[in-house]
Protein backbone atom coordinates (compact mmCIF):
# COMPACT_ATOMS: atom_id res chain seq x y z
CA UNK A 1 0.00 0.00 0.00
CA UNK A 2 2.67 2.36 0.62
CA UNK A 3 4.39 1.80 -2.62
CA UNK A 4 1.47 2.51 -4.35
CA UNK A 5 0.83 5.83 -2.48
CA UNK A 6 4.52 6.86 -3.22
CA UNK A 7 4.07 6.21 -6.59
CA UNK A 8 1.04 8.78 -6.76
CA UNK A 9 2.97 11.10 -4.84
CA UNK A 10 6.07 10.94 -7.03
CA UNK A 11 3.24 11.38 -9.90
CA UNK A 12 2.15 14.21 -8.25
CA UNK A 13 5.44 15.93 -7.90
CA UNK A 14 6.22 14.82 -11.47
CA UNK A 15 3.46 16.54 -13.29
CA UNK A 16 2.40 19.01 -10.43
CA UNK A 17 2.92 21.72 -13.32
CA UNK A 18 0.58 19.95 -16.01
CA UNK A 19 -2.69 19.64 -13.07
CA UNK A 20 -2.65 23.06 -12.32
CA UNK A 21 -2.93 23.97 -15.66
CA UNK A 22 -6.16 21.30 -16.26
CA UNK A 23 -7.80 23.30 -13.24
CA UNK A 24 -8.91 25.69 -15.72
CA UNK A 25 -10.54 23.19 -17.66
CA UNK A 26 -12.52 22.39 -14.35
CA UNK A 27 -13.98 25.92 -14.10
CA UNK A 28 -16.98 27.85 -14.79
CA UNK A 29 -16.51 30.18 -17.64
CA UNK A 30 -17.50 33.05 -15.28
CA UNK A 31 -15.30 31.99 -12.28
CA UNK A 32 -12.53 31.91 -14.23
CA UNK A 33 -13.33 35.82 -16.31
CA UNK A 34 -13.61 36.92 -12.38
CA UNK A 35 -10.36 35.72 -11.72
CA UNK A 36 -8.94 36.92 -15.47
CA UNK A 37 -10.66 40.28 -14.26
CA UNK A 38 -8.88 40.30 -10.83
CA UNK A 39 -5.22 41.22 -12.71
CA UNK A 40 -3.50 38.11 -11.23
CA UNK A 41 -0.95 36.74 -13.73
CA UNK A 42 -1.76 33.16 -15.45
CA UNK A 43 1.56 32.38 -14.73
CA UNK A 44 1.70 33.54 -11.26
CA UNK A 45 -1.78 31.35 -10.37
CA UNK A 46 -0.81 28.38 -12.24
CA UNK A 47 2.67 28.53 -10.59
CA UNK A 48 0.96 29.02 -6.94
CA UNK A 49 -1.24 25.88 -8.00
CA UNK A 50 1.24 23.47 -8.93
CA UNK A 51 3.17 24.32 -5.90
CA UNK A 52 0.30 22.68 -4.23
CA UNK A 53 0.09 19.57 -5.97
CA UNK A 54 3.56 18.95 -5.23
CA UNK A 55 2.70 19.29 -1.55
CA UNK A 56 0.31 16.80 -2.02
CA UNK A 57 2.68 14.41 -3.58
CA UNK A 58 5.12 14.94 -1.08
CA UNK A 59 2.65 13.84 1.69
CA UNK A 60 1.58 11.09 -0.31
CA UNK A 61 5.46 10.37 -0.18
CA UNK A 62 5.03 9.78 4.08
CA UNK A 63 6.38 13.65 4.50
CA UNK A 64 3.01 14.33 6.03
CA UNK A 65 4.11 16.18 8.97
CA UNK A 66 6.97 18.47 7.07
CA UNK A 67 4.00 19.20 4.71
CA UNK A 68 1.62 20.52 7.07
CA UNK A 69 3.44 23.64 7.59
CA UNK A 70 4.24 23.90 3.97
CA UNK A 71 0.51 23.93 3.46
CA UNK A 72 -0.48 26.46 5.95
CA UNK A 73 2.58 28.85 4.81
CA UNK A 74 0.70 28.39 1.26
CA UNK A 75 -2.96 29.14 2.15
CA UNK A 76 -2.04 32.35 4.07
CA UNK A 77 0.25 33.36 1.61
CA UNK A 78 -2.23 32.50 -1.19
CA UNK A 79 -5.13 34.53 0.65
CA UNK A 80 -2.80 37.14 0.67
CA UNK A 81 -2.04 37.46 -2.89
CA UNK A 82 -5.59 36.75 -3.74
CA UNK A 83 -6.85 39.68 -1.34
CA UNK A 84 -3.91 41.84 -3.31
CA UNK A 85 -6.22 41.22 -6.25
CA UNK A 86 -9.55 41.73 -4.40
CA UNK A 87 -10.78 38.10 -5.26
CA UNK A 88 -13.50 37.01 -3.04
CA UNK A 89 -13.48 34.57 -0.57
CA UNK A 90 -15.84 32.31 -2.41
CA UNK A 91 -13.54 32.20 -5.45
CA UNK A 92 -11.12 31.51 -3.29
CA UNK A 93 -12.42 28.55 -1.91
CA UNK A 94 -13.95 27.15 -5.00
CA UNK A 95 -10.04 26.59 -6.79
CA UNK A 96 -8.99 24.96 -3.88
CA UNK A 97 -12.32 22.62 -4.01
CA UNK A 98 -11.14 21.07 -7.82
CA UNK A 99 -8.25 19.53 -6.62
CA UNK A 100 -9.64 16.74 -5.11
CA UNK A 101 -11.83 16.03 -8.43
CA UNK A 102 -8.84 16.54 -10.61
CA UNK A 103 -6.29 14.21 -9.06
CA UNK A 104 -9.01 11.79 -8.79
CA UNK A 105 -9.45 12.31 -12.71
CA UNK A 106 -5.82 11.90 -13.22
CA UNK A 107 -5.14 9.06 -11.64
CA UNK A 108 -8.82 6.76 -11.70
CA UNK A 109 -7.48 4.88 -15.78
CA UNK A 110 -4.09 4.37 -14.65
CA UNK A 111 -4.72 2.83 -10.96
CA UNK A 112 -7.08 0.35 -13.09
CA UNK A 113 -4.70 -0.17 -15.72
CA UNK A 114 -1.90 -0.67 -13.14
CA UNK A 115 -4.50 -2.67 -10.86
CA UNK A 116 -3.77 -0.85 -7.97
CA UNK A 117 -6.37 -1.92 -4.86
CA UNK A 118 -9.47 0.08 -4.66
CA UNK A 119 -8.96 1.18 -1.47
CA UNK A 120 -5.44 2.93 -2.56
CA UNK A 121 -7.83 6.21 -3.64
CA UNK A 122 -9.28 6.00 -0.18
CA UNK A 123 -6.19 6.51 1.55
CA UNK A 124 -4.77 8.81 -0.97
CA UNK A 125 -8.06 10.99 0.42
CA UNK A 126 -7.29 10.23 3.68
CA UNK A 127 -4.11 11.94 3.52
CA UNK A 128 -4.87 14.88 1.07
CA UNK A 129 -8.52 15.91 2.47
CA UNK A 130 -6.83 17.33 5.44
CA UNK A 131 -4.54 19.10 3.91
CA UNK A 132 -7.48 20.58 1.46
CA UNK A 133 -9.65 21.56 5.14
CA UNK A 134 -6.30 22.95 6.42
CA UNK A 135 -5.85 25.09 3.63
CA UNK A 136 -9.67 26.03 3.01
CA UNK A 137 -9.42 26.89 7.05
CA UNK A 138 -6.35 29.04 6.45
CA UNK A 139 -7.80 31.08 3.83
CA UNK A 140 -10.87 31.79 5.45
CA UNK A 141 -8.96 33.13 8.78
CA UNK A 142 -7.00 35.22 6.56
CA UNK A 143 -10.00 36.91 4.62
CA UNK A 144 -11.55 37.54 8.26
CA UNK A 145 -8.82 39.09 9.89
CA UNK A 146 -8.29 40.79 6.70
CA UNK A 147 -11.75 41.53 6.78
CA UNK A 148 -11.50 42.59 10.68
CA UNK A 149 -8.91 45.19 9.93
CA UNK A 150 -11.28 46.78 7.38
CA UNK A 151 -14.02 47.25 9.86
CA UNK A 152 -11.23 48.68 12.33
CA UNK A 153 -9.89 51.01 10.12
CA UNK A 154 -13.23 52.19 9.30
CA UNK A 155 -14.66 52.06 12.65
CA UNK A 156 -12.02 54.52 13.94
CA UNK A 157 -12.37 56.59 11.05
CA UNK A 158 -16.43 56.79 12.21
CA UNK A 159 -15.75 57.05 15.88
CA UNK A 160 -13.48 60.26 14.95
CA UNK A 161 -16.45 61.73 12.91
CA UNK A 162 -18.30 61.16 16.27
CA UNK A 163 -16.47 63.33 18.13
CA UNK A 164 -15.78 66.62 16.22
CA UNK A 165 -14.13 68.96 17.50
CA UNK A 166 -15.12 72.42 15.69
CA UNK A 167 -13.04 75.93 16.36
CA UNK A 168 -15.53 78.76 16.22
CA UNK A 169 -12.75 81.41 17.58
CA UNK A 170 -9.68 81.68 18.86
CA UNK A 171 -9.64 79.56 22.01
CA UNK A 172 -12.84 78.74 21.94
CA UNK A 173 -14.47 75.28 20.15
CA UNK A 174 -17.64 73.50 19.88
CA UNK A 175 -18.37 69.33 20.91
CA UNK A 176 -21.34 68.32 19.09
CA UNK A 177 -22.46 65.18 20.38
CA UNK A 178 -25.54 62.79 18.76
CA UNK A 179 -26.54 59.49 19.69
CA UNK A 180 -26.03 57.39 22.83
CA UNK A 181 -23.35 57.44 24.77
CA UNK A 182 -21.49 55.00 26.45
CA UNK A 183 -18.18 53.98 28.22
CA UNK A 184 -16.11 53.59 24.97
CA UNK A 185 -17.75 56.54 23.39
CA UNK A 186 -16.83 58.42 26.75
CA UNK A 187 -13.30 57.69 26.85
CA UNK A 188 -13.14 58.99 22.97
CA UNK A 189 -14.86 62.10 23.94
CA UNK A 190 -12.38 62.70 26.88
CA UNK A 191 -9.08 61.44 24.53
CA UNK A 192 -10.43 63.53 21.49
CA UNK A 193 -11.35 66.63 23.66
CA UNK A 194 -8.08 66.73 25.86
CA UNK A 195 -5.81 65.96 22.85
CA UNK A 196 -7.18 68.73 20.65
CA UNK A 197 -7.80 70.99 23.57
CA UNK A 198 -4.05 70.87 23.70
CA UNK A 199 -3.42 71.07 20.69
CA UNK A 200 -5.36 73.81 19.99
CA UNK A 201 -4.78 75.55 23.18
CA UNK A 202 -7.89 76.03 23.91
CA UNK A 203 -10.17 78.13 26.65
CA UNK A 204 -12.76 76.93 26.73
CA UNK A 205 -14.83 74.10 24.93
CA UNK A 206 -18.84 73.63 24.28
CA UNK A 207 -19.84 70.08 24.91
CA UNK A 208 -23.25 69.99 22.93
CA UNK A 209 -25.81 67.44 24.45
CA UNK A 210 -28.88 68.60 22.42
CA UNK A 211 -28.04 65.25 19.55
CA UNK A 212 -28.08 62.62 22.93
CA UNK A 213 -31.07 61.05 23.26
CA UNK A 214 -30.70 59.82 27.01
CA UNK A 215 -28.88 60.98 29.79
CA UNK A 216 -29.14 58.59 32.76
CA UNK A 217 -26.58 58.19 36.22
CA UNK A 218 -24.15 56.63 33.58
CA UNK A 219 -23.98 59.29 30.93
CA UNK A 220 -24.26 62.08 33.63
CA UNK A 221 -20.90 60.31 35.32
CA UNK A 222 -18.92 60.27 32.14
CA UNK A 223 -19.68 64.10 31.71
CA UNK A 224 -18.50 64.86 35.16
CA UNK A 225 -15.29 63.28 34.61
CA UNK A 226 -14.77 64.21 31.41
CA UNK A 227 -15.21 67.88 32.63
CA UNK A 228 -13.27 67.60 35.70
CA UNK A 229 -10.20 66.49 33.53
CA UNK A 230 -10.69 69.39 30.52
CA UNK A 231 -10.83 71.69 33.84
CA UNK A 232 -7.70 69.96 35.35
CA UNK A 233 -6.29 71.15 32.18
CA UNK A 234 -6.99 74.76 32.41
CA UNK A 235 -10.33 74.01 30.22
CA UNK A 236 -13.52 75.83 30.54
CA UNK A 237 -16.04 73.24 29.99
CA UNK A 238 -19.79 73.96 29.29
CA UNK A 239 -22.63 71.72 28.60
CA UNK A 240 -25.19 73.09 26.47
CA UNK A 241 -28.54 71.77 24.40
CA UNK A 242 -30.18 69.85 27.71
CA UNK A 243 -33.71 69.27 27.04
CA UNK A 244 -36.50 69.86 28.99
CA UNK A 245 -37.34 66.07 29.49
CA UNK A 246 -34.26 65.15 30.03
CA UNK A 247 -33.46 67.63 32.92
CA UNK A 248 -36.56 66.02 34.36
CA UNK A 249 -34.99 62.60 34.18
CA UNK A 250 -32.01 63.76 35.86
CA UNK A 251 -33.34 65.39 38.74
CA UNK A 252 -35.40 62.07 38.79
CA UNK A 253 -32.43 60.53 38.95
CA UNK A 254 -31.34 63.00 41.76
CA UNK A 255 -28.17 63.15 39.70
CA UNK A 256 -26.17 66.26 40.89
CA UNK A 257 -24.66 68.48 38.05
CA UNK A 258 -23.85 71.46 40.36
CA UNK A 259 -20.57 71.24 39.59
CA UNK A 260 -21.05 71.54 36.02
CA UNK A 261 -21.62 74.33 34.28
CA UNK A 262 -24.82 74.63 32.03
CA UNK A 263 -26.22 76.69 29.02
CA UNK A 264 -29.45 76.22 27.69
CA UNK A 265 -28.43 76.30 24.35
CA UNK A 266 -25.34 77.39 22.40
CA UNK A 267 -26.45 80.96 21.51
CA UNK A 268 -26.50 80.88 25.70
CA UNK A 269 -23.03 79.32 26.29
CA UNK A 270 -21.52 81.76 23.72
CA UNK A 271 -22.90 85.06 25.27
CA UNK A 272 -21.09 83.67 28.25
CA UNK A 273 -17.93 83.27 27.01
CA UNK A 274 -18.06 86.90 25.63
CA UNK A 275 -19.83 86.72 22.69
CA UNK A 276 -22.63 89.85 21.93
CA UNK A 277 -24.73 89.91 18.43
CA UNK A 278 -24.06 92.51 16.36
CA UNK A 279 -26.74 93.91 13.83
CA UNK A 280 -25.75 95.06 10.71
CA UNK A 281 -26.74 99.16 10.48
CA UNK A 282 -28.37 99.93 7.55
Amino acid sequence: MKDELRYIGQKLIANNLTLAEHIVHYEDKKYTKRIEDSGLPVTERIGHRAELFAYFGEALCGETEAVAEKVSNWGKRVAEIAIKYNVSLSDALRTVASYRTIIWDAFTEELEQRQFAAITMLDVSKIIDPLLDKVCGIIGETYEKHNKMLMDIAYTALEELSVPVVPIAEGIAVIPLVGDIDTHRAKLIMEKSLGEGSRLNLNSIILDVSGVPMIDTMVADKLFHIVTALQLTGIEAIVTGIRPEIAQTIVSLGVDFGSIKTQANMQQALKHLGFRQFQATK
